[in-house]
Parts: C-alpha cells; structure tokens; sequence
C-alpha cells in the first residue's frame, strides 16, 4: 500500500509539473506574439505617417511651383520697364513680401528684382559702353511650414530688354550703382547677411531687404543717384552695423546714410560677426593677509611631541646630551575669513649638520594632507632652511583652513634643530556685494554731438539682489567697466580681468568686480608681464607726506584710495622683471594706471 501512494504521489506531481510547463510555455508565446505584432503595427504606423508626409509635402510642393510659376508669368507679361518691385531698385508694382494661400496651404511668395552688370561687356567703370543695367534678374522664394520645419523652392529668371538694347539711366532719373560689404571681425566676407537698404527721399521710395552673396556683397546697379540711403546689415545669431542719420544728439554720425553719383559706385562696409555674452559679478574687495607664529610661547601650537617652545624657538625638549632623536610639532589651524587665495609659507629655521625638520601641510582638521598634485612635495617633505613655499596651487574651496606639520630629528643628543617663526600668506574677502550701480561702455562709436562722443554701446546696470549682471546678445567690442563715480558709495578696487576688457565673437566672458569704500580720489594699478598679470608685484606709490607699498592681489592690481588730486611717483617690482617708475602719475578722481614689466 505504501508503495501505491508512493506512484499515485509521483504520477499526481509529475501531470503538475507538466501542466505548470504548459502554461508557462503559453505565456512566452503570448508575449513573443504581442511583442511582433506590436512592431508590426508601429511599422505600419510609421509607413502611413511617412506616406500622409509625403502626400502632404508634395501637395504643398505643387502649390509652391504654382505660386512661382504665376508671379514669373506674370513677370515675363510685363513691358521691360514696369519689371520692378515695390520699394525695389528697379521700381515696379510687384510686392516684394505676401501672403498666399492655395489648398489651405499658406505660404510666402518672396520677389527680388535686380539690375545685373553683365561681365561680358566690362564691369562697373571698365563696361565697353558705360551702361551697368544690362538687363533684370528675377528671384521668386516661395516657402511653408511643413512638419520638418520650412521648405522653400525658388525660380529665377532673366529678363532682357525687348529690344536687346541694354537701357541706361536717362538723364532726368539719373543712377549709379550702389555696392554693400558685410564682413565679419576677421575681415572675412559674411555670406547670406540680411542687408536692409532704405532711402525715402527718392520717388519712388527705395525699401529693400535682400541677402549678400557668397563674396559678402549686394550690388545694385541702377540704384537712383540720390543722398540719404540708409544701410543695416545683420544674420541670426549675429551683431548688426549700420548707418545712423543725424539728430539733436548725434550730430555726426558715422557712418552717416550714403550718398548714390550718377555713373558713379558707391560702396559702403558693415562689420558683423557672432554674437556674445558677458557675466558680472559684484563683491566686496580681496585683501591680504598673513598669519603668523614667532613661538614666544606655545598658544599657537596645537599639540606636540618631544618639543618645547621658549625663547623664540621650537625644539627638541631636553637638554644638550639629552635631545630625543624624534620630536613632532603640530601648528594651530590657519582659518582665515573668505579666503580667495592661498599665497606663500614662509619658513626660518635652524638646522645643524646632524639634524632637521621636515614640514607637511595640512587640512584644517590635521588629519589629511595637502595632495602633491596642489602643493608639489608635500608628501616627502616642503621646505629646508629659511625658505618660501609657493601655495598658490591650493584650492581654497577645497581646503579653507591649513595646518603646519614639522617633524624634528637629531642622530646627536647634543644638539637640535630649531624653528624660529614661520608664516602663511594669503588673499581673502570677496563677499557678494549686491545692489552695485555700474556704467559699461563699448569702444566703438556711431558719431559725436552737443555731448561728445557717442558710443554704439553705453549702458547703465545694476547688479541687483544676487550681486551678478547677465549680459546677453553682445557685441564683440572692447568694455570699460565703471562704478558712476561712487554712487553707491563704493570704487571699483580690483577687476579680474582688469578693465577695459576684449569680449571676442561668439565669447562667453566673465567679469569679477571687488570694491572697496569711496573716496574723492583713488588709483588702481593693475601689472602685467607678456600679456599675464603679475599677483604679489610690489606697487610703491610716493610723493612729499605719503609713502605706501602694497602688493597687488591674485587678479595682479594694487588699490590706493584716499588720495590728493595730484601728481605722484610710482614704482612697481616683481621677481625676474624690470623695476617700473614713473614720477609723473597723475591722481585725479577715480584714476587708473596699467604697469607693463619687462
């Protein structure tokens, strides 16, 4: 009987087991299947999607063609003098922009009518017989949107003469040809630049928008001999140069509109490239400072081994003949408030022939030390006798605070290193000062009037709440940052990168601004060497009553405030440069000076 349930129980799991297999094998197929049919349908719908675009790109494609073809019939029905635009050189009736719509499709019919100088009689003052409206040349754009954004098509067409005989201006409408050059900073020719040429003191009015060629040119010959043309030239993403007419406030422009001779090429140059943009930040001014341990007592010491600190000295406890070989020294932490920049350690020490003192730099915790890839040789050792160590490369993000180690040895107990004093440099400050009133100006100028020179670019700004200007849509032009003479009660006592400053095409610039409390009179004195600036040059400025050496700061400029409006000598330093003087800097307001050492 035992033996029965034992098959009835095998047979009962294995029908279990299949069954289980069975359904499992069916939910596999089950999703195999939806999953194919799923591709399936999506291809279907993406063949359909593909096939309504298509229908629908070349329903709107034929209307576009007919579009076309209408205004160039209508064209070639025209008598040779009536071929022209509204606005146009030539003039004519014809828009130059509408609106259309055929099929429920919109569009945009775009003409452009153009005199051409044919080169195979001469161009311009070399044509055989003097006439540059050889004949017309008709574009027709016609675009829409479609769902891959706007497709155009365009025809041309050249129009002659009905007699074959070139026509020149007669002399009651006399012309010449009026030629525009788009380049960009480099000199170079900008293709496809809008160019915008108006004149409404001719009859009929010029009005015309076109684009240059690949040369970067829009020549129109024909053009009506006629002062007053106004140009502006522009492309997306682009700066735009124009002329300017002349008003109440600029007087004389320039450029001015130009003027069209008859028989004669006039020829006007407009420079655009890349736009930019520029970001400035506001702050309270960077300062240095020094922290520094002369061991008269131990109250800088943070903990120690083996050492004793009395007299001026830290060393070995004991006495001679009983000096440990080892002792180790750890210094207070150096935290400074808003440290910029780290600068210097500077180190006197006394080391015998049997001894020394090895030196590491730590976080302000003492337990990480500074890495070598931030202070190379840290991790085997900093400094030996009365030295300087660079610390420039610390970031003070990344360690705000520092600590000196020195670990002393001896191989003779007669004898033991000292360490006299040390001191660690470094800039600090910088806090966001909002709310900073600031005047920018361009160096480029449009003209001058009553007032003086007048810039393309003068602006009043503000940092605002977040201490920071964002300046979109920049032109590339040279920038003269100025705090309005002190109206929030602040100069500018530092500029990284020092002002005026070159904002290149297409350049994201970055502008950091620190200020110091005003005075009537001040000096900023920024020194640079091939182009770098020179952080810690010593900057002396002196004349009878005054006498004050500063060091410039990481940006390389030096700040004196509370001066006479008068003439001093300065005198600017810096290790491995050529001494600066100069007993005739005159002090005037807030002034600036830039110091180039050799």
């Amino acid at each position: 009987m035992e033996e029965k349930r034992s098959t009835g129980d095998f047979s009962s799991g294995y029908a279990r087991a299949v069954s289980s297999y069975s359904r499992g094998v069916t939910l596999i197929d089950t999703i195999v299947g939806s999953a194919l049919m799923l591709i399936v349908f999506i291809g279907i719908a993406a063949a359909f999607k593909l096939s309504v675009d298509v229908v629908t790109n070349n329903r709107a494609q034929a209307g576009a063609v007919a579009l076309a073809n209408e205004r160039m019939e209508y064209i070639r029905s025209l008598p040779y003098a009536s071929v022209g635009t509204v606005g146009g050189i030539p003039a004519g009736s014809i828009p130059q922009s509408e609106s259309a719509a055929l099929n429920n499709i919109s569009y945009t019919r775009r003409t452009f009518i153009a005199y051409v100088d044919d080169p195979k009689d001469g161009l311009g003052a070399a044509d055989q017989n003097g006439v540059t409206t050889d004949y017309k040349a008709a574009r027709v754009d016609i675009s829409w949107d479609s769902r891959t954004g706007v497709r155009h098509i365009t025809l041309v067409a050249r129009v002659s003469p009905s007699s074959g005989v070139e026509t020149a201006c007669p002399p009651s409408s006399p012309c010449g040809t009026l030629v525009v050059n788009v380049l960009n900073a480099l000199s170079q020719s900008v293709q496809n630049a809008q160019v915008h040429i108006v004149n409404l003191g001719v009859t009929p009015t010029v009005d015309i928008s076109t684009y240059t060629n690949a040369d970067g040119l829009v020549t129109l010959p024909g053009a009506p001999a006629a002062s007053g043309y106004s140009v502006t030239a522009t492309k997306t993403g682009y700066s735009t140069d124009q002329t300017y007419i002349a008003d109440a406030q600029n007087t004389n422009p320039s450029p001015g509109p130009l003027t069209v001779a008859d028989g004669q090429t006039t020829s006007g140059t407009f420079r655009i490239d890349l736009l930019g943009a520029k970001t400035i930040y506001t702050a309270t001014q960077m300062l240095s400072g020094s922290w520094s341990e002369a061991m008269s007592d131990a109250t800088k010491i943070a903990s120690s081994t083996n050492i004793a600190v009395a007299g001026g000295s830290a060393k070995l406890a004991g006495t001679p003949g009983s000096y440990p070989a080892w002792g180790e020294l750890l210094g207070a932490a150096v935290s400074p408030s808003s440290v910029v920049r780290w600068k210097t350690l500077s180190i006197t020490d006394s080391q015998l022939p049997q001894t020394g003192i090895t030196y590491h730099l730590y976080d302000g915790a003492g337990t990480t030390l500074i890495p070598d890839a931030q202070l190379p040789g840290n991790s085997t050792g900093l400094a030996t006798s009365s030295s300087s160590v660079d610390l420039t490369g610390i970031s003070p993000s990344a360690y705000p605070s520092l600590r000196l180690d020195a670990t002393f040895t001896s191989s003779n107990s007669a004898q033991t290193p000292s360490l006299d004093s040390y001191a660690i440099s470094y800039d600090y400050g910088a806090q966001p000062l909002p709310n900073i009133s600031l005047t920018m100006r361009g160096a480029k100028t449009i003209g001058s009037g009553p007032d003086g020179t007048i810039y393309k670019y003068n602006a009043n700004l503000n940092s605002g709440s977040g201490a920071m200007i964002a300046l979109s849509n920049m032109e590339w032009d040279t920038y003269l940052i100025s705090d309005n003479g002190g109206a929030t009660g602040y100069d500018i006592a530092s500029s990284c990168n020092p002002q005026p400053e070159t904002l290149d095409p297409g350049a994201n610039a970055t502008t950091r601004l620190y200020f110091a409390a005003h005075t009537a009179n001040s000096l900023l004195v920024d020194v640079s060497s091939a182009g770098a600036l020179i952080p810690d040059a010593s900057v002396r400025l002196y004349r009878s009553g005054y006498d004050t050496t500063k060091t410039a700061d990481s940006c390389g400029q030096a700040f004196f405030s509370g001066l006479s409006a008068t003439t001093y000598s300065i005198s600017v330093s810096a290790p491995g440069h050529q001494t600066y003087t100069n007993g005739n800097t005159i002090v005037s307001g807030a002034s600036r000076l830039s110091v180039v050492l050799n």
